[in-house]
């Protein structure tokens, strides 16, 4: 009895799906057919649903320069002197407040202030602080909205960074770049909207990447960020196997799109339809794919103005090309994460090596698309998934210290699309420590470059069990002073 009851019940929901299907179609069919033909009913749904984009955007593509380990804010952008001039005295616990620190400082029994021999000087018209760490940087610093006051939620490294691209600490969630290639699509047929790069520094090991981070959460999978390697495949089994030729291989997912249809009819379930999207994408990507990363014919002035190791696969310099190159390919989201920022010892001889694998490039790739007319349409975001502590971690030498995690406060940097340029964004206090203006939460943040996207972050949802999820939960304001 229980499995006949068991057959009713699919035989009923299998019922409810075909009316509803047939109804689309009848009451929306007019409307529909001035519509750009769509793969399947799951994507007429989500349009119907989403009315995406809500308004106009100002960008149409993210380049997420993503320092992986959280590089420390007061050796690069948040000029504090008083560190220098206070070396080695106690953090005043009138700014601490008894706020919490991690379990690797909790057991000192002193905060010494630390700072290292670095120089800060201002530079542009905006007259931005910069550290002599970044001399790249100097180039286009009124070109970039610099913003000293976000801060986080999380402590600790990996729920750290899943809250900055999930919009949560815990895993699962949909990526940043799921959400915006589920709600906009692809602009290029042949490559994925939403490709991920990974570079390592030589000096320093960093902490470990999931690939949660550009997972697609309870999205259809064909929403997830692609890792592209460097090296001979970029895309691990995308290449035919020797003996099979391109013919054979359409002939071989012509048949299985059939047989994938012929279930999607029988169960109506829409993973099927995204496994489909993803086989197509794949035989497209095995021509775009080598096309799109050869930077053989990138002349000698684009290396010079990346640095040598652009012409290194894997590194952050070749990447940043890479990235130049999916822009104008119209990948939508290009996610590129660097490793090594983490420095809870060594901190003065490692910031120097991690500067000098990312200042140069990642200045670079700003006066690039600048210079090919991509960056009045390009979002980029520079930055790590928290700060550092004023104080040394560990013992404090006067030129050695390591920093501690510190969610309180940090800077990043954006530039392009509907950004205003040159300015600099809220304060920090006299140590770094504290937020004293304009304090900007990882969902305002999550909230504005969907803003500039064209999405409206309150009522852009998905139901999932039972419940309607947003990238920004339930917090998040665009931050409209720094937007033209």
């Amino acid at each position: 009895m229980d499995l006949e009851k068991h057959i009713h019940q699919i035989n009923n929901h299998l019922n409810r799906r075909t009316f509803l299907q047939n109804g689309l179609f009848s009451l929306g069919g007019l409307a529909l057919s001035t519509m750009t033909a769509a793969p399947n009913l799951s994507s007429l749904l989500r349009a119907e649903e989403t009315e995406l984009p809500h308004f106009s955007p100002k960008a149409k593509r993210i380049i997420y320069l993503f320092q992986s380990g959280a590089p420390s804010q007061m050796e690069l952008f948040d000029y504090k002197p008083k560190l220098k001039s206070m070396f080695g005295q106690e953090l005043p616990s009138s700014v601490r407040q008894g706020q919490r620190v991690t379990g690797m400082t909790a057991d000192q029994r002193s905060f010494p202030l630390a700072m290292g021999d670095f120089s800060f000087d201002q530079y542009g018209q905006s007259g931005a602080w910069l550290s002599n760490l970044l001399p790249y940087h100097r180039e286009i610093v009124d070109d970039i909205c610099i913003v000293k006051s976000m801060y986080t939620e999380a402590i600790n490294h990996d729920p750290a960074i899943t809250f900055f691209q999930t919009g949560s600490q815990q895993a699962g969630r949909p990526s940043i770049g799921s959400w915006i290639s589920y709600g906009l699509g692809s602009e290029n047929a042949n490559l994925p909207s939403f490709v991920v790069l990974l570079s390592r520094s030589k000096w320093n090991g960093g902490q470990p990447l999931y690939a949660k981070l550009w997972g697609n959460g309870f999205l259809p999978s064909e929403h997830q960020g692609v890792m592209f390697r460097s090296g001979h495949d970029p895309v691990l089994y995308l290449a035919n196997p020797p003996g099979m030729d391109r013919q054979s291989r359409r002939r071989m997912l012509d048949y299985l799109a059939d047989l994938n249809q012929s279930q999607y009819h029988q169960t109506q379930d829409d993973d099927i339809q995204s496994r489909i999207a993803q086989y197509e994408m794949a035989y497209r990507m095995q021509v775009a794919v080598p096309e799109t990363l050869d930077i053989s014919d990138e002349p000698d002035y684009v290396f010079d103005m990346y640095g040598e190791d652009a012409r290194i696969p894997g590194t952050f310099a070749y990447n940043c090309l890479l990235a130049r190159k999916l822009a104008e390919n119209d990948v939508r989201f290009i996610q590129l994460y660097h490793q090594g920022w983490d420095m809870h010892g060594g901190l003065p001889r490692l910031i120097k090596e991690l500067t000098k694998d990312t200042d140069q490039a990642s200045s670079a790739l700003v006066k690039d698309l600048k210079q090919r007319g991509l960056l009045d349409d390009t979002l980029i975001v520079w930055g790590g998934e928290f700060g550092r502590g004023c104080y040394s971690q560990g013992k404090l030498t006067p030129d050695n210290y390591g920093r501690d995690h510190h969610p309180r406060c940090f800077t990043i940097w954006m530039a392009g699309a509907g950004v205003k340029k040159g300015i600099t964004y809220g304060a920090t206090d006299d140590f770094s420590y504290n937020i004293t203006k304009n304090p900007v939460h990882v969902h305002d943040l999550q909230a504005t470059i969907l803003h500039l996207m064209g999405i409206d972050h309150l009522r852009f949802t998905k139901k999932y069990q039972g419940r309607r999820f947003r990238l920004t939960d339930v917090h998040g304001e665009v931050v409209k002073d720094i937007l033209t």
